[in-house]
C-alpha cells in the first residue's frame, strides 16, 4: 500500500498487475479492501489501481462540505501523480459508480470505459429530509446507529460465508462518522442524472437481483439514459465485488475485453 498527497488531500492506494489500467472505486462506507477478492481475478491481464476515496479507510478524513466534483478531481489528480496518461477503465460501486460516470462526462479524454454497479445518481427530493435526519444520527452516534443498512445491502441470502460478512461488518462499522456523513450529504445533494446522456464511452451498468438498497427498478433507468449502455442483472447484492467476486470479475472482464478497454 502507498500514500500520496493530491488535490489538497492524502490518499492511500495500491497498484498491481500490468497492461491497460483499470481503476476500482469503492462504495460509500467502503475502502480499497472492498476489492480484495476481485483484484487477483482482474490483475492477470490489467494493471489494477484501487484507492481509499477522500474520507474513507486510511485516506485523509473530511471536515467540511464535499462535492462529486472534488471526488472526481481527486481521481484525476491521483492518475496524474502516478503518471497514468493513457485512457483508463473505471469500475465503481454505488457512489463509486457515480464518481466513475461523472469522470467520464468531465474528462472523456481520460476514460476508456465505465462499469457502474448499483450506481448512485441522486436522491428523490421527497426522501432527502428523512435521510438528512439519518445522517445527523450517524454523525452523532456512529455507524452502529444505522446497522439496519446492512440488512438491505448485504441480505441474508448472501451471508453463507459468515466470516466474510463479519469482516465486512466490522470494517464498515469502523468508518469515521463525520466523513461518512459528509459523503452521504454529498449524495443527498447531488443529481447527475441529467448528464448521463453525455457519457460517450462504452458503459456497463450492473444491478443486483438481491440488492434491496438500490434494486433493479432503480438501476435500469440509469442504463437506459446512457447511449448504448449495456445492462446486466446479476444474482448478487449491493456489494457485488465482495459478495460474488467470481461473478463480478467475470462480468467486468468480459465487458472490458469486448470493448477493447
Amino acid at each position: 500500500m502507498h500514500f500520496v498527497e493530491v488535490n489538497s488531500t492524502a490518499l492511500r492506494y495500491d497498484v498491481c498487475g500490468g497492461g491497460a489500467t483499470l481503476v476500482l472505486i469503492h462504495e460509500m462506507g467502503g475502502t480499497l479492501e472492498s476489492w480484495d477478492l476481485v483484484v487477483p481475478l482482474l490483475s492477470g491481464k490489467r494493471r489494477v489501481l484501487r484507492y481509499d476515496t477522500r474520507g474513507a479507510g486510511l485516506s485523509q478524513k473530511i471536515r467540511g462540505p464535499l462535492s462529486i466534483d472534488t471526488m472526481v478531481n481527486d481521481l484525476i489528480a491521483l492518475l496524474d501523480a502516478l503518471g497514468v496518461v493513457e485512457r483508463v477503465a473505471l469500475a465503481g460501486v454505488a457512489v463509486g459508480g457515480a464518481i466513475a460516470m461523472h469522470a467520464a462526462v468531465r474528462f472523456p479524454q481520460r476514460v476508456a470505459a465505465v462499469v457502474a454497479s448499483s450506481p448512485a445518481v441522486g436522491i428523490a427530493p421527497e426522501r432527502r429530509p428523512a435521510l438528512l435526519t439519518r445522517v445527523e444520527m450517524i454523525e452523532r452516534e456512529g455507524l452502529h446507529a444505522v446497522i439496519d443498512t446492512l440488512d438491505l445491502s448485504y441480505p441474508i441470502e448472501l451471508r453463507g460465508d459468515a466470516w466474510r460478512f463479519a469482516q465486512f461488518r466490522a470494517r464498515w462499522l469502523g468508518n469515521d462518522p463525520v466523513s461518512y456523513g459528509a459523503i452521504y450529504r454529498m449524495l443527498i445533494a447531488m443529481d447527475i442524472s441529467p448528464e448521463l446522456p453525455r457519457i460517450a464511452c462504452p458503459t456497463l451498468v450492473i444491478t443486483g437481483a438481491l440488492d434491496r438498497t438500490r434494486p433493479p427498478p432503480l438501476v435500469e433507468p440509469v442504463a437506459r439514459a446512457i447511449p448504448g449502455a449495456r445492462y446486466a442483472v446479476l444474482e448478487t447484492g449491493h456489494y457485488a465485488a465482495l459478495q460474488t467476486p467470481e461473478l463480478y470479475a467475470r462480468t467486468v472482464s468480459t465487458f472490458l475485453d469486448g470493448v477493447g478497454a
